[in-house]
């Protein structure tokens, strides 16, 4: 028996942003563009990519404008068409998900990310899902979630995409056990979130994207709040684990995290030199810069 698609997809943006103010006063960080893109546009296309069929963003207040940058702006496109355009056009009609592909539910409180995946339990229901953290965008051949689910249905249960770090490193971040290989990954034995200095049990993080049984909704419904006084969706996860199979599926492309200054202005610069249209200028702008730093 082959195991339950994964259709549908959490995206959790009812963060605040605080790390990019005042940008982000008025402005979701999820819709701050990598070149020409919202950064939110990346992640969505990755679990296109990857077959999902019905994207459910968690938001908070002040987010509307992430409904409405997926939705039809009928003036606009009035004022391209009279213009002839039509290549401006066709951008928009691609990134455009299809009527019905998206819902928007509402995280009333910042009480943390197993509070905002628990807040799309009515919508995802009672099958498999994945959650892409919407601050980490990727590059590589082949998608992260992409690889995700192909190793999924292979192994069923639950997988979790990870990177290697430097092992120095690992205490900054959500480590895994290594087990057995399985598919491009491995069968995960712990999880342990911010080890102390020389316990990891690997140097293999957690990178943002997540293939959940349903059960965890109900998990996170009686979950008491952890670090930060939130409700941890790593505690909910490690609860699962005690009854569920968890697998890691290795990624080894290029991973941004557009979350953070630096990591924003990285992601910038790398997708831009992948751009033909505009690569020579921002190679030769970065030489030069690059040859002031002496």
């Amino acid at each position: 028996m082959g195991h339950q698609k994964i259709r549908k997809a959490v995206f959790p943006v009812a963060g605040m942003g605080t790390r990019f103010l005042p940008a982000t006063k008025a402005v979701p960080k999820e819709m701050l563009t990598v070149v020409d893109k919202p950064v939110i546009q990346y992640v969505v296309d990755e679990a296109i990519e990857a077959g999902i069929e019905h994207l459910v963003f968690v938001t908070g207040r002040g987010k509307g404008v992430i409904e409405d940058y997926f939705d039809i702006q009928f003036e606009l496109e009035a004022l391209l068409k009279e213009r002839n355009k039509n290549a401006e056009l066709t951008i928009l009609s691609d990134m455009l998900p299809q009527a019905g592909m998206a819902s928007f539910t509402r995280q009333q409180s910042p009480l943390g990310l197993g509070h905002a995946v628990w807040c799309a339990r009515d919508i995802v229901g009672d099958e498999p899902f994945a959650v892409l953290l919407p601050d980490m965008i990727m590059s590589a051949e082949k998608g992260c979630l992409k690889g995700m689910v192909e190793l999924y249905e292979k192994t069923g249960g639950n997988i979790l995409a990870v990177e290697e770090c430097d092992p120095e490193q690992a205490h900054k971040y959500g480590i895994v056990g290594v087990g057995d290989a399985v598919g491009d990954g491995f069968k995960i034995t712990q999880m342990v979130e911010k080890p102390a200095k020389g316990t990891a049990p690997s140097n293999f993080f957690i990178n943002g994207r997540y293939i959940l049984q349903p059960e965890v909704f109900d998990i996170l419904e009686t979950q008491e709040r952890g670090a930060g006084n939130e409700i941890q969706l790593t505690d909910g996860m490690l609860t699962l684990a005690k009854s569920q199979e968890f697998a890691a599926y290795k990624f080894t492309g290029e991973t941004y995290d557009c979350g953070a200054k630096d990591g924003f202005i990285l992601a910038n610069v790398a997708f831009a030199l992948k751009r033909a249209d505009i690569r020579p200028s921002v190679e030769n702008g970065l030489k030069a810069l690059v040859s002031k730093l002496g």
